[in-house]
């Protein structure tokens, strides 16, 4: 018997030891080193097949005062929906601005302090829907403040989508990019070409020099770190959480059309693999 138990933990450490990760502050995935160049492995995934979300994943993003979320509302239900195995994000019409004097809301949900990740690759699957205002996001921001407060500890956007465009923007921000003003030396953005009325798998592979952005499985952007230029540069080295977002308005993507709304965000799927 003492055999058998000596066997069985055995195996469960040794199955543990085979994880790509260890574990920090219960929920910060920090990808071991020498992984970058070995097969990805599953470690965090959501596919929507219930009729709620998942909360101990996700959070409903709360109202903000920026302007990707001055519009958002964790309380309306009409802005969220789980339907055939797909999150619907959804910006609406506020018909009630005694309630609430926006006149519009929308929804959006994140992983902050429930999953972060340090390293690794994060695929989601999602169709966009259109409409003049419309500017749904898939995007990271720090969970820790290694560096200090925004945007000392820097901002990844997988994908972002303005009105009608047939192209998403990928971009990373940073104080070296905001503050320093060095948005050449490299360059912190590029743009990929979509069919916006079907589904897209937008990836992020993050490693220690660099990241690489991709759709549909080819890479589109890549931002390198350089070693001889302001440390700023590179804040990619602590864990970041996800934030999957149908954003409306703001100086970037113009005003909004309340006739054209609503409009929604599906989300298939979102993996995270290190």
């Amino acid at each position: 018997m003492r055999l058998l138990s000596f066997v069985l933990i055995s195996l469960l450490l040794s199955a543990c030891s085979r994880q790509p990760y260890r574990i920090d502050s219960g929920h910060h995935y920090i990808q071991k080193e020498g992984r970058e160049s070995r097969p990805w492995k599953l470690v965090w995934s959501d596919e929507f097949e219930g009729s709620e979300l998942d909360t101990s994943k996700w959070s409903r993003t709360p109202e903000g005062s920026s302007d990707w979320n001055r519009h958002m509302s964790a309380l309306e239900p009409d802005c969220y929906n789980l339907h055939d195995g797909k999150l619907e994000l959804i910006g609406i019409r506020n018909n009630d601005t005694i309630k609430d004097p926006r006149p519009f809301l929308t929804g959006g949900v994140w992983t902050k302090d429930k999953f972060a990740w340090q390293y690794g690759r994060v695929e989601i699957r999602v169709k966009l829907e259109s409409s003049q205002g419309a500017w749904p996001a898939l995007w990271m921001l720090p969970q820790t403040r290694k560096y200090g407060n925004y945007p000392r500890g820097g901002e990844i956007d997988i994908m972002e989508h303005l009105n009608y465009e047939d192209s998403i923007y990928q971009t990373v921000h940073s104080y070296y990019t905001l503050e320093l003003k060095e948005k050449k030396n490299p360059p912190n953005y590029g743009m990929a070409r979509i069919d916006r009325n079907a589904y897209n798998v937008y990836a992020l592979e993050c490693y220690p020099n660099k990241l690489v952005f991709q759709v549909n499985g080819f890479t589109t952007f890549t931002y390198p770190r350089l070693p001889t230029v302001d440390p700023s540069q590179w804040p990619f080295d602590q864990p970041f959480y996800l934030i999957v977002d149908q954003q409306l308005g703001g100086a970037w993507v113009g005003q909004v059309d309340l006739q054209q709304l609503p409009v929604k965000m599906y989300v298939d799927w979102v993996r995270v693999y290190q």
